[in-house]
């Protein structure tokens, strides 16, 4: 449903039905009151600010005198606030901005929670990528379990295994439920499927030659390919530690590229980028 809207006698069971799930705000207005105008105008610039947070549903008295009359408005212009199909607040006249934003804050879901629903949209259609940033907004903005939960699912479809590990690890006793249980499932499949015959031979033959440097980037080629991205920097800033130009740079070179495929967002690399600087400088 568009975030505003004209409340007409066909659209009206539509848009109380849909206070059903999300607020709706209802303005009863009419063009020859300058106040009504000027409220709507205020109205729309909330509506369009806070994005998706409510539906505004406008109602012209000059040609639905049947709608204003069944919610027996008095006078113009008069809002009010719509959820579960009944008004529940409401207010006459004009009010400025903040005062409106007050009273509709009592009402609206918090940003985090749009976010949430949102992304659980997207994980419903298996798209992993339109829910990531949606979710680690959220999680920046409330570090919820149920958050924590929907993100570490992302991170398990797209690989990210160090992400998804540290994030089940935080949630609490009180909210390992069967949704934690089937993803602590789906990381300990994930592991012992990175855990391949390749890796466990190249990390023998670095455990009997540690300063064999050309085998060190093979297997940490290997960890980074199978997701195992911090046992793989790990692994490169050893060496580093003792010599930032080690294997000709080549050493550096694996460390950055890792680094990058990460991206700007993610801890791990932000971690490993903090450690490489204060080697360099």
């Amino acid at each position: 449903m568009e975030s505003i809207l004209e409340l007409t006698k066909e659209n009206i069971q539509q848009v109380v039905d849909a206070s059903m799930e999300q607020v709706v705000v209802m303005a009863f207005w009419a063009s020859q009151s300058p106040e009504s105008l000027a409220l709507m105008q205020t109205l729309e610039s909330i509506t369009q600010q806070q994005a998706g947070r409510f539906v505004l549903a406008k109602v012209n008295c000059e040609t639905e005198m049947e709608i204003a009359n069944y919610f027996q408005i008095q006078s113009l212009p008069t809002t009010l606030v719509l959820h579960e199909g009944k008004p529940v607040d409401g207010f006459a006249g004009v009010q400025e901005a903040p005062q409106i934003l007050e009273m509709l804050d009592k009402h609206l879901p918090a940003q985090w929670q749009l976010k949430l629903n949102q992304a659980r949209v997207f994980l419903a259609e298996q798209n992993a990528i339109g829910a990531l940033p949606l979710l680690k907004e959220a999680y920046s903005d409330k570090p919820l379990a149920e958050i924590a939960l929907a993100l570490a699912d992302v991170y398990l479809s797209l690989g990210v295994l160090e992400d998804a590990k540290g994030l089940l690890d935080s949630v609490g006793l009180a909210d390992q439920d069967s949704y934690y249980q089937s993803l602590k499932a789906k990381l300990a499949l994930a592991l012992d499927a990175a855990d391949t015959p390749e890796i466990r031979k190249l990390q023998q033959d670095v455990d009997n030659a540690p300063d064999n440097l050309a085998l060190v980037l093979e297997l940490a080629k290997a960890l980074h390919q199978a997701g195992r991205n911090d046992e793989a920097l790990d692994l490169l800033f050893t060496p580093l530690q003792k010599d930032v130009s080690a294997l000709d740079g080549k050493v550096k070179g694996l460390f950055l590229e890792i680094l990058t495929a990460l991206g700007q967002g993610n801890s791990l690399a932000n971690q490993y980028r903090r450690k490489l600087y204060t080697l360099l400088y």
